[in-house]
């Protein structure tokens, strides 16, 4: 029986392959993939919403409340990734802006470099980001990072910790308390 961690690293994983050497070949041929907007077709489960292709996305409300998942996101983002990539996803002299990068990353995407990791060789420098699929303060928390990045490149969420959030349900607590 697969624990609650590796049944997602093991999906992930299955895609990761191919969904990076898709990527690169379109990068290739001059196609970027892009992260599905927020639209008319988002989907809530408790609280948690998804995109027309199943992808986790934010919801803000007019009054600038974030779902829980995006705020859990903002906190996960600050206490695992800012130290590489910069407050607020705006990126550092170590690592790129991760909000510039869910411009053109899908979810899946995202989900394979993160697992992964990722290495970049060119004339002028060398950079690597990790594989953090081993790390649960990362992988329990890789929906909710992505979209409070996902918010940040798509300019609904400002700079900062956002001010209003839904309460945490019930769900997210027993999902946290089992992957954890």
């Amino acid at each position: 029986m697969l624990n609650t961690l590796e049944a997602p690293l093991i999906r992930i994983r299955l895609f990761s392959k191919a969904l990076t050497s898709c990527a690169l070949c379109l990068t290739l041929i001059g196609v970027s993939t892009v992260a599905g907007a927020v639209g008319s077709s988002v989907t809530n489960e408790d609280g948690k919403y998804f995109d027309e292709d199943g992808a986790p996305t934010y919801n803000i409300k007019k009054d600038g409340t974030v779902d829980w998942y995006t705020y859990s996101g903002f906190r996960r983002y600050h206490s695992e990734c800012h130290v590489c990539h910069g407050p607020d996803g705006e990126g550092s002299i170590y690592a790129p802006p991760l909000k510039d990068s869910l411009e053109r990353l899908s979810y899946w995407d995202f989900a394979a470099v993160v697992v992964e990791g990722i290495e970049k060789v060119n004339a002028a420098q060398t950079s690597k980001m990790p594989p953090l699929g081993e790390n649960k303060n990362v992988m329990c928390y890789l929906d909710d990072i992505y979209v409070y990045l996902k918010a940040r490149a798509d300019d609904a969420l400002p700079r900062g910790r956002p001010k209003k959030r839904a309460k945490k349900p019930e769900t997210a607590k027993q999902y946290e308390d089992e992957c954890l």
